[in-house]
């Protein structure tokens, strides 16, 4: 499966300028890969492009082989008055229900099960709302912040089963945080401020299907492409 994006132009609507022109990009192998940069630069309306939530842009999103892109971030709305467990139970399709009681599992969540979406943290919500997503078939996933409000253990403890639990899945990650990208992402790509190209860092020869973090010095490094990039 490729994701491969060809000229895309976009300006919001009564705006001066577009937030991004003639990007292209090419996503050709599965794991994670990521969005970063600063707020306003267009990360959000880019993955909402890709998953046609957009349509008014210039440019090809073409998805080879890719039939079910889903998009989830930080704030989505959640059914308060439902009880977690029940609500779970309902959206998960049958032959997804044990791996549904896994991620309640892994994510640390199987303490609230009867309660209410409106009793949670933030945390909590967005972790439930990420559960929501990836029962659901998919080719690609685009994260954007959908992380926020978990702590850094807990993050990197999804991250990583997200990458064992979905080996051949297509993972698009938005963060501003340049540690956790450089971590565990195999193609960066960094959106800058108007006028300026993005650029992309490729990490070359990183598994990033792998279930274990890189070195520390790789990490390093990547921090060092990507903040000079940006």
């Amino acid at each position: 499966m490729t994701l491969d994006c060809r000229d895309l132009t976009y300006q919001y609507p009564n705006a001066e300028h577009p937030v991004f022109k003639r990007l292209s990009f090419k996503i050709d192998q599965p794991g994670f890969h990521a969005l970063f940069g600063p707020s306003g630069v267009g990360k959000t309306s880019l993955a909402k492009i890709l998953t046609g939530d957009i349509p008014d842009f210039s440019g090809k999103v073409i998805g080879d082989g890719m039939a079910q892109l889903l998009f989830t971030y930080n704030f989505e709305r959640l059914p308060d008055w439902s009880v977690v467990g029940r609500h779970l139970e309902k959206i998960t399709p049958p032959h997804r229900r044990e791996l549904k009681d896994d991620l309640v599992d892994i994510f640390g969540l199987k303490e609230i099960a009867d309660k209410r979406f409106s009793s949670l943290s933030l945390g909590q919500k967005n972790r439930i709302n990420l559960i929501r997503y990836l029962v659901q078939d998919f080719d690609l996933l685009v994260m954007d912040e959908s992380m926020a409000n978990v702590d850094e253990p807990m993050r990197e403890t999804i991250i990583l089963k997200i990458k064992a639990l979905f080996p051949d899945k297509y993972f698009l990650y938005i963060s501003h945080n340049v540690s956790e990208v450089s971590k565990f992402c195999r193609r960066i790509l960094v959106l800058r401020e108007l006028y300026k190209l993005p650029q992309i860092v490729s990490i070359s020869g990183r598994d990033c299907t792998t279930d274990r973090p890189p070195e520390k010095m790789d990490i390093e490094k990547t921090m060092l492409e990507v903040m000079n990039a940006s």
